[in-house]
C-alpha cells in the first residue's frame, strides 16, 4: 500500500528555527525510495507504507537527538498519490 504524509515540523528550543527546519528537510530527502515534495508550510512524503513509517520512526528520534523536543504535525492519506 502507498502512503502519503503531509508533514510540518516546529522546533521548540532553537534560536535559528529556519536552519533546524532545513536540516530536517535535508534528512527527509536522504531516505531513498521516497517521493518528497517540499512547500513553504509542509513537506509531502509518498512511498510504500513500511518505508514511510520507518522514515518517520528514524526522523523523530533523529530530531530529538539533534534539537530536543519538537512538534510534528502530520496528515496520513493511505492509497493516495497526487497527480
Amino acid at each position: 500500500m502507498k502512503l502519503s504524509v503531509e508533514l510540518s515540523y516546529y522546533p521548540l528550543q532553537q534560536q535559528d528555527h529556519i536552519a533546524a527546519i532545513l536540516k530536517v528537510i535535508e534528512k527527509i530527502n536522504s531516505f531513498e525510495g521516497l517521493q518528497v515534495n517540499t512547500f513553504p508550510t509542509a513537506t509531502i512524503v509518498v512511498g510504500d507504507y513500511g518505508e514511510v513509517m520507518a522514515m518517520l520512526n528514524t526522523l523523530v528520534a533523529w530530531t530529538y537527538e539533534q534539537f530536543g523536543r519538537s512538534i510534528f504535525v502530520a496528515k496520513f492519506i493511505p492509497d493516495y498519490v497526487a497527480n
